[in-house]
C-alpha cells in the first residue's frame, strides 16, 4: 500500500501522523481482507513523539520507511534512492498485493516500475490536473508537474486490475479503470458522528463561519475565504470565522487577516483532535471549502454530518455532495463573499441546507461503504493470488 502523506517513525520502529484521520483506525479496515498491511510512504525519523501525532501502526498494520522529501526539488534530488528503495521492497514483498493510492510520487514511482509486470489495485482519491493548477501549488515547475503526474495517473488507472474512487463519476470519468471501477469514500462516519435531527435555525449576533482545511498549500484556498469574509464585513455583516488546520502557509494567512483588517474576527485555532473539530462544527452556522482543488472532502462531509449548511465550490466531488445553489466558481472572491452573504440573510433556507446535508451524509455511512471497499479489496487480492499461482506453474 502506498500513502501520499508523509508519516513519522520513532526510535521503537512505531509509524504515526499528524492527520488525525489516518491514524490506525482508518487503515484495520483492510485488516478485514488482508491479514497484514504494509504502508509505503516517505517517513521521517523522531525521537520525541508530538501531542499532536497519532499512531497508524499496530496489530497487522505496519510501516515501511521511503526516504523523507518534502515538495518536487527534494523527492528530485533523492530520486535515484526512491527507485532503488521501491525495487528493493517490490523484490522483497513480490506475493503481497498492491495497492497504490493516488496521487502519489511514490506511488507514480511504484506504477512505473511495474507497469504490466503484476497485477495491482489503484484507490483514487484526488486528481493532479487540478492540484497543479495555477494558484493551488506555487511552483516553478507546477505546469510540467501538472501534465506529467495527470499522465502518470490515467496510464495507471488503465493498467490497474480494478480502480476504487472516492467520488461517484468525476474521477472515474478523468481516469477510468476498463478491468473494473468501484465507489467507495474513503471517509469513517461512524453512528455517534451523525446529528440525530437537522438544526433549528435562529439568527443571531454574530454568525458563526467555519473552515476546516490544510495550510500547508493554498489549493484549499483559505486566502480567497479570508478576502470574501472581510468583504461581507465591509457590507455591515457580524461574523466569526474559525479556522481549523495548520501549515507552512499559516503565518502569512494570519499576516494577511491583519492586513485585511479582520484579526479580531478571525481565529486560527490550528490542529486540533478529531473530538474538539466535532464540537467547533456544532458551534458553528455555515461551512465555507473553496477549494481549487478536491477529491471528496472528508471536512465537507463530517460538517454536512453534523447538520450544517455548506458552501463549496464547483470542483471534484464537491459538486456530488452538494446543489448547484450552495456553490461558486475557485478563486472567485466576489462570487464566494455574495454567496455567503446570501445564505445566511435566509434561515430558511438554512435549515433546507442543514435538513438536505444530513441527509446526504448518512450515504457516507462506515458500514454502507465498507461493503463496496472489500469488494475492491477482494478483486486485488484474487487477481493478485492467481499471478502468483500462474509464476509457480512457470
Amino acid at each position: 500500500m502506498t500513502a501520499s502523506f508523509k508519516t513519522y517513525v520513532s526510535k521503537d520502529g512505531n509509524g504515526w501522523t499528524d492527520n488525525a484521520s489516518l491514524g490506525y483506525s482508518f487503515w484495520k479496515r483492510y485488516l478485514n481482507t488482508y491479514n497484514e498491511i504494509y504502508i509505503f510512504s516517505r517517513s521521517k525519523y523522531i525521537s520525541v513523539i508530538s501531542d499532536d501525532f497519532v499512531k497508524i501502526t499496530g496489530e497487522g498494520i505496519k510501516i515501511l520507511p521511503c526516504p523523507y522529501f518534502s515538495g518536487p526539488w527534494q523527492f528530485a534530488k533523492l530520486y535515484l534512492k526512491i527507485r532503488k528503495n521501491v525495487k528493493d521492497i517490490l523484490n522483497n514483498f513480490d506475493s503481497c498485493a498492491i495497492q497504490l493510492r493516488l496521487p502519489c510520487p511514490i506511488g507514480y514511482a511504484v506504477f512505473k516500475r511495474i507497469k504490466n509486470k503484476r497485477p495491482y489495485g489503484v484507490e483514487v482519491v484526488g486528481d493532479p490536473w487540478d492540484v497543479f493548477s495555477a494558484g493551488s501549488v506555487r511552483h516553478i515547475l507546477r505546469p510540467f508537474l501538472k501534465v506529467y503526474f495527470t499522465y502518470l495517473q490515467k496510464r495507471a488507472c488503465e493498467n490497474a486490475a480494478a480502480a476504487l474512487y472516492v467520488t461517484k463519476n468525476v474521477l472515474q470519468n478523468r481516469y477510468p479503470c476498463p478491468n473494473g471501477m468501484l465507489s467507495a469514500s474513503s471517509i469513517n462516519l461512524c453512528d455517534n458522528e451523525i446529528s440525530n435531527r437537522p438544526r433549528q435555525i435562529e439568527k443571531h449576533s454574530p454568525m458563526n463561519i467555519i473552515y476546516v482545511g490544510s495550510m500547508s498549500q493554498l489549493y484549499k484556498a483559505p486566502d480567497i475565504l479570508l478576502k470574501a469574509f472581510q468583504i461581507c464585513v465591509k457590507e455591515g455583516k457580524n461574523l466569526h470565522l474559525t479556522m481549523l488546520g495548520d501549515g507552512k502557509y499559516r503565518p502569512k494567512l494570519e499576516k494577511l487577516a491583519g492586513k485585511l483588517g479582520i484579526s479580531e474576527r478571525v481565529s486560527f485555532l490550528g490542529m486540533v483532535p478529531k473530538e474538539e473539530v466535532f464540537k467547533r462544527l456544532d458551534e458553528s452556522d455555515l461551512f465555507v471549502l473553496p477549494s481549487k482543488t478536491e477529491g471528496l472532502p472528508r471536512a465537507m462531509i463530517e460538517a454536512m454530518a453534523r447538520g450544517l449548511p455548506c458552501i463549496g465550490t464547483t470542483v471534484g466531488g464537491i459538486p456530488e455532495l452538494l446543489p448547484p445553489e450552495d456553490l461558486v466558481p475557485p478563486g472567485d472572491v466576489k462570487a464566494l463573499a455574495a454567496k455567503i452573504m446570501e445564505v445566511i440573510n435566509d434561515s430558511e433556507r438554512m435549515a433546507k441546507m442543514s435538513e438536505r446535508n444530513l441527509a446526504k451524509a448518512k450515504e457516507y455511512k462506515e458500514d454502507i461503504l465498507q461493503r463496496e471497499r472489500e469488494a475492491f479489496y477482494s478483486l486485488v487480492k484474487e487477481r493478485t493470488e492467481e499471478w502468483i499461482m500462474r509464476n509457480k506453474g512457470n
